[in-house]
């Protein structure tokens, strides 16, 4: 980029600032922190739904790494990541019981070929 240490530093500051730059992240292997399974699991409500229930009871789910609020038949989309099938069987029923939530529809992850925006290069 041509700049100095200190511009390179205040430049940052300033995306920071202006709320560019959200937070910064380490990036650790799941499968080496023993959590072997990745699954996507779509949530459908119920007709009568409180939305905000839903969301503090997966909120409060260490296994739901990342949730979405989508369009379409599912309400929401949860990217879960457990040690094994059952640790994930246990969470789909526990995903089940919460209030609101009809019914879900998983899928396993086979194998991830990259994660993040730029391929999961560091």
């Amino acid at each position: 980029m041509g700049l100095s240490s200190p511009a390179v530093h205040e430049r940052v500051g300033k995306l920071e600032a202006a709320g560019v730059i959200t937070g910064y992240r380490a990036i650790v292997d799941p499968a080496a922190v023993g959590l072997g399974v990745t699954a996507l699991v779509g949530v459908i409500e119920s007709d009568s739904v409180d939305e905000t229930g839903i969301e503090e009871a997966l909120a409060a789910m260490p296994e739901v790494e990342d949730c979405w609020r989508v369009a379409g038949s599912e309400g929401y989309v949860l990217k879960v990541r457990v040690t094994d099938i059952a640790a994930l069987e246990t969470t789909i029923s526990a995903l089940n019981r919460i209030r609101g939530v009809a019914r879900t529809r998983t899928t396993v992850v086979l194998s991830t070929k990259w994660e993040g925006r730029h391929g999961g290069e560091g």
